[in-house]
């Protein structure tokens, strides 16, 4: 099992940036992808940015690439997402998930079906 609680969200206006903070719980680290996932008003969750264990690997959502920046710090049992130069769109309830596997494929595609742990989620709201 994989606890997964997300922080650091908040309203924010364009152009501003926040940091994004998941703490897992598990006691199988680092053997995991992590990966956030967004789901906008009104949309279904998305990939956003995934990070693979060993060899950190990472994926951007195109629309994210430049501004997103995900990383993971495994002694510490957490992942980051620095998200620079925020939009609109950016906006909705960002979820951290995990997937098992030490795979350097473990990213690819960011099919939600493939992560098996989520957090809450946090509220990131960007608004003039």
């Amino acid at each position: 099992q994989v606890h997964l609680v997300e922080s650091g969200g908040g309203l924010v206006q364009p152009g501003d940036s926040l940091r994004l903070s998941c703490a897992a719980s598990t006691h199988n680290w680092p053997y995991y992808a992590l990966g956030w996932f967004r789901r906008a008003p009104g949309k279904e969750r998305e990939g956003i940015s995934c990070i693979t264990s060993d060899e950190e690997i990472t994926y951007y959502k195109d629309s994210v690439k430049g501004r997103f920046t995900i990383s993971r710090d495994n002694p510490k049992k957490m992942v980051y997402l620095q998200m620079n130069n925020l939009k609109a769109d950016d906006t909705g309830v960002y979820y951290c998930a995990a997937r098992l596997g030490q795979s350097r494929a473990m990213c690819a595609g960011m099919n939600r079906t493939h992560y098996d742990w989520w957090g809450q989620g946090t509220q990131v709201t960007v608004s003039s």
